[in-house]
């Protein structure tokens, strides 16, 4: 084999590699992000249910997040109303993370990242998702941006579902999602979902390029 091609081949590689590891640091960082959200979120709506936290307490909590934290994005006061109600929406996200956190803490949301193959699409073991275990893998596995389109536009449960793992299998876009739920995808197929695999989005897929700009976007 001539240099060339063994040059080529490695650079090839080596590519692989860096995109792989790329794509990894961005799920990792979405992952931590979501949990976050939600435990503020989740924060908030325990002080509503039992201290009376109205608008103006929200506004106050910004104010003093961004005063705090004045390089981290995301603490305004519509995004808090935004994690308290995605934390409304979904109180089992964080279950079993933490079961999973105990045994390894870089395992997250049952998707343990070091039993993720270098690969341009890594397989992991099938995951038979009941309806309930759709908060182990595809939920984690949109941004944040999937999930504000999701909470102000699909209010049906089943119907959020169902979209959430259509954007994780295919790797939509938000743009695409939201085509999607204007052209009502779920009432076309007849709320029709396969099972999701667990795998990381290919490189090139819009849902990939997001989580990678959205990596360079958000400090927390």
């Amino acid at each position: 084999m001539s240099l060339e091609n063994t040059y080529a081949a490695a650079i090839a590689q080596i590519k692989t590699e860096i995109e792989t590891i790329r794509l990894r640091a961005a799920i990792s960082v979405n992952q931590h992000l979501l949990m976050l959200y939600w435990k503020i979120g989740n924060i908030i709506l325990e002080q509503q249910n039992t201290e009376g936290w109205g608008t103006k307490v929200i506004e106050r909590l910004s104010n003093d997040l961004r005063r705090e934290f004045p390089d981290m994005k995301g603490t305004s006061a519509r995004n808090l109303k935004y994690m308290r109600a995605f934390a409304d929406a979904y109180p089992e996200f964080m279950q079993p993370m933490v079961a999973q956190l105990k045994i390894d803490e870089n395992s997250i949301v049952q998707v343990p990242l070091a039993q993720l193959e270098s690969s341009a699409i890594v397989q992991g073991p099938l995951a038979q998702l009941e309806s309930t275990s759709i908060l182990q893998v595809p939920l984690a596995k949109l941004t944040w941006y999937h999930h504000i389109t999701l909470m102000d536009k699909v209010k049906d449960s089943d119907e959020r579902i169902f979209y959430i793992k259509k954007s994780a299998e295919n790797g939509w876009s938000r743009n695409v999602l939201v085509h999607q739920i204007e052209n009502k995808l779920y009432h076309r197929q007849g709320k029709a979902v396969t099972n999701f695999t667990q795998t990381l989005p290919s490189f090139h897929s819009d849902l990939a390029k997001e989580m990678l700009k959205d990596l360079t976007n958000l400090i927390f």
